[in-house]
């Protein structure tokens, strides 16, 4: 039995993780593969405060340092459900069942994937969600990004520092990323943007990998092929929440309806990062919510003890 499980080790579980320790609770995080969540992807974090750069994956080995040091538990394992018996919360997972008085869910979100013919088909095949990943791989080739956010700016301008030519397609004219990326991005003389531009059919070839990108213009219609055997898409996330509708109230896109005190509704259970309803989804916000979820989940079991 744990004072608390946290489902999720990225930036908001950890933080949980450290909170919770310091609180005196025993503290399990069950994490589904590593710990770092979405920033393990990212070449460099430049917006968390007092770091001015850090690699992704080095931020959260060291964050993941600090909770083991604290004293939380970390194991692997699938979260299935969760299920109420009174004051005791019990957590299915592929491994077995674990027991806690309380639970933080922060199991965040996964990218969508791309809606068009080829899209899923390709996945891992020319088709990435991950550029500092799979960027390599496309070295001095042509490649496309699909989208208009932070994510997708910040993929373009890394790629475009390996690739022969970067093209930026995004449904709309204007874009939501940050104002200093579309900036740099445009003074990069091999990006190219392609808007109002939709993805209509991501093109395979002989060897069964992406061999072009057909892309549609979403007002006129008409349609051009992109030569590109890498396509990075960038085009929002789906929360990882589907496995807990039993106990939280989720809004029409699946994201957990929680206000900043990260309190669901349902006694000894809290959600927090960035599968909660929220208006900024950033690694500083997914932090704060981890602390906020662990000290609300400490207030709760010491009412119990």
């Amino acid at each position: 039995m744990y004072d608390l499980i946290i489902i999720g080790g990225g930036p908001a579980g950890l933080t949980a993780a450290v909170y919770a320790r310091r609180a005196g609770l025993s503290t399990l995080i069950l994490e589904i593969t590593v710990c770092g969540g979405q920033i393990i992807n990212s070449q460099n974090v430049e917006n968390f405060p007092a770091i001015a750069r850090i690699e992704g994956w080095r931020l959260a080995n060291d964050w993941q340092k600090q909770a083991q040091a604290q004293g939380a538990e970390i194991r692997t394992a699938a979260v299935t459900g969760i299920e109420l018996h009174d004051n005791v919360k019990l957590v299915h997972t592929a491994k077995g069942d674990f027991e806690a008085l309380s639970v933080i869910i922060a199991t965040g979100a996964g990218h969508r994937k791309l809606d068009c013919p080829g899209g899923a088909e390709l996945s891992g095949r020319g088709v990435s969600t991950c550029a500092s990943c799979d960027g390599a791989f496309f070295r001095g080739r042509k490649v496309a990004v699909v989208g208009g956010g932070n994510t997708a700016f910040e993929d373009a301008l890394y790629l475009s520092s390996i690739c022969e030519k970067v093209y930026i397609v995004h449904r709309r004219r204007e874009f939501r990323a940050e104002r200093h990326l579309v900036e740099a991005a445009k003074a990069r003389p091999n990006v190219e943007f392609l808007t109002p531009y939709v993805p209509a059919e991501v093109v395979a070839g002989e060897n069964g990998r992406v061999s072009a990108l057909r892309v549609k213009n979403a007002e006129t219609g008409e349609e051009t092929t992109l030569d590109t055997p890498g396509v990075f898409t960038a085009i929002g996330m789906i929360p990882n929440n589907a496995a807990f509708t039993n106990v939280l109230k989720l809004d029409e896109a699946g994201y957990a309806i929680a206000g900043e005190d990260c309190e669901s509704g349902t006694p000894g259970v809290f959600v927090a990062g960035d599968g909660r309803q929220k208006s900024l989804r950033q690694l500083i916000t997914a932090a704060a919510d981890g602390a906020v979820a662990a000290t609300a989940a400490a207030r709760y079991v010491n009412m119990l003890r």
